[in-house]
């Protein structure tokens, strides 16, 4: 093949010589400088094979078309020693192979020095690292499912008509009739789009609605948790303002991310004053830098941290929770304040321990959702509580009380009145970081409440002591499973029922973090 290639090419070159050599040249003359070549080529591949030539044996003409190259030798695949000796006669070795290159015994190369290479891409330049990012680009998004199961023990799963059943206001999966459920399957887009712009929205997709086709409820509809904004006031990030539908900062365990609580339900009494623990409104934060520090030392020890609320807060909000629309032209106000102290000074034994106390109150006109007409527009509603957490390091107490007054129904009167409230909750827990199953955590919490439960139609009345026992494991980061025993004492949330109902439950909660 390749003798016809070279025929080819010295006759196509002949043809292109002035006419007057053309006619000098004879076919002698051309077949002389084939012969001239092909001696050359003979030569060259026997020096890239000198053992055949040692051998004497003659070197096939399939041996001659075959092109010496990278892909034909046997360089790289063999130890130096092993290596073909270059040959003393032979030409020196060519440079590295370089764009467009041509070899007349290579026809590999023929195709390259005819047709362009691809372009090649661009790289970035030596600062791309510094490119700033665009605002899509500086988005993430993370999320948790928790799956849960209650199972009655013993106690007042049912009861008749007027009777209070055993429920909670946290857990529509506490029923005579449901099994396992989803407590809760939430996405979080966050990130921020400016320097001093954050942007963060929570949708819920395991939501109960009722009333759809008719008196059963239906499940995992997707709901607006929370959409809103930070925008920074300084440089450090230690001042903002919040703008949107958010969390309203009254009670440290209502702004405490379900994903990080240790219980699996807030207390109906701190829960009770912001249920839904969201509003839209304003927000004014501001962390001092050396809490700041505490809290992030705290948070990569593991500890479950309220979220940076910030150590002073300020809001105003609709005042009708979560979803609902503005029933008066009253503004709710909130302020809240918490301090984590180091008590190093205090000697060896709280070395490295915290305590964190602080107190949050709002002032606010309600309208409950009304049963029937009549039975009145707004109230008041106004609540100041007091918080304190020592850290689990490893053992740790939390507690918080709140005291106040609110709407709830009266069923002598039959209608809603401005009663006071009162209740809180005492958790002591130990944290354990290293065992053989992994991180884990056991807790004790008794809580206990008197007052209204605004949020359900018409106010009732709660009337809630209970005790829990529990654990909760962590056997990787993604996976958190929790085993809870609760002693129950309750009164249903429902105008047409009263008395108190009583049982005991085992509920397990699978988290998955992502």
């Amino acid at each position: 093949m390749k003798r016809r290639l070279l025929t080819a090419l010295l006759l196509s070159g002949a043809l292109a010589l002035p006419a007057a050599r053309a006619q000098a040249q004879t076919v002698a003359e051309l077949q002389r400088q084939i012969n001239e070549l092909k001696a050359m080529i003979r030569a060259q591949a026997e020096a890239k094979e000198p053992g055949r030539a040692r051998r004497g044996g003659p070197v096939a003409a399939r041996d001659l078309a075959r092109p010496a190259s990278a892909r034909t030798t046997d360089a790289g695949t063999f130890p130096a020693a092993g290596r073909p000796v270059e040959s003393a006669v032979a030409q020196p070795a060519a440079p590295a192979p370089v764009p467009h290159r041509f070899a007349l015994d290579e026809p590999e190369t023929w195709y390259d020095a005819l047709v362009p290479p691809a372009p090649q891409l661009l790289a970035d330049g030596p600062n791309h690292g510094a490119r700033p990012k665009t605002w899509f680009e500086r988005l993430s998004l993370r999320g948790y499912t928790q799956l849960r199961w209650n199972e009655f023990l013993s106690g007042d799963d049912t009861a008749p008509a007027g009777r209070s059943r055993l429920r909670s206001v946290h857990d529509s999966g506490i029923s005579d009739r449901n099994n396992f459920t989803f407590r809760r399957v939430r996405l979080v887009l966050q990130g921020d789009i400016h320097e001093r712009v954050f942007i963060y929205l929570q949708p819920d997709f395991a939501v109960n609605v009722s009333n759809q086709s008719g008196p059963e409820g239906r499940q995992h509809y997707t709901q607006l948790r929370d959409a809103y904004a930070d925008v920074f006031l300084d440089d450090e990030r230690r001042t903002k303002l919040r703008f949107g539908q958010q969390k309203v900062p009254y009670g440290w365990e209502n702004l405490q991310s379900s994903q990080n609580r240790l219980t699996l339900d807030r207390s109906d009494a701190i829960n009770s004053g912001v249920p839904g623990e969201r509003d839209i409104g304003i927000s004014f934060y501001y962390t001092p830098w050396h809490v700041q520090r505490i809290w992030d030392r705290l948070a990569k020890g593991g500890q479950k941290l309220f979220g940076n609320y910030g150590a002073f807060g300020l809001g105003i909000y609709n005042g009708q929770t979560i979803n609902r629309i503005e029933a008066n032209e009253d503004l709710m106000t909130v302020m809240m304040a918490t301090w984590p102290f180091e008590l190093d000074g205090l000697g060896e034994a709280f070395r490295g321990q915290v305590l964190e106390v602080g107190g949050s109150a709002y002032r606010n006109r309600f309208r409950p959702e009304l049963g029937s007409p009549g039975l009145g527009n707004g109230y008041d509603d106004e609540r100041v509580g007091l918080h304190a957490i020592l850290y689990p390091q490893p053992f740790g107490l939390q507690a918080e009380w709140n005291w106040g007054r609110g709407p709830e129904y009266d069923p002598v009167t039959r209608a809603i009145e401005t009663k006071p409230l009162q209740g809180g909750y005492v958790q002591a827990m130990y944290k354990v970081d290293h065992s053989p199953v992994g991180p884990f955590m056991p807790y004790a919490r008794w809580q206990a409440y008197d007052g209204g439960w605004k949020v359900g139609t018409s106010a009732p009345r709660l009337d809630t002591d209970e005790f829990e026992f529990g654990v909760e494991f962590q056997p990787i980061k993604a996976v958190e499973l929790t085993l809870a025993y609760a002693s129950m004492n309750r009164r249903e949330a429902s105008i047409s029922r009263f008395g108190q109902a009583k049982g005991d439950l085992f509920r397990a909660q699978l988290q998955i973090n992502y």
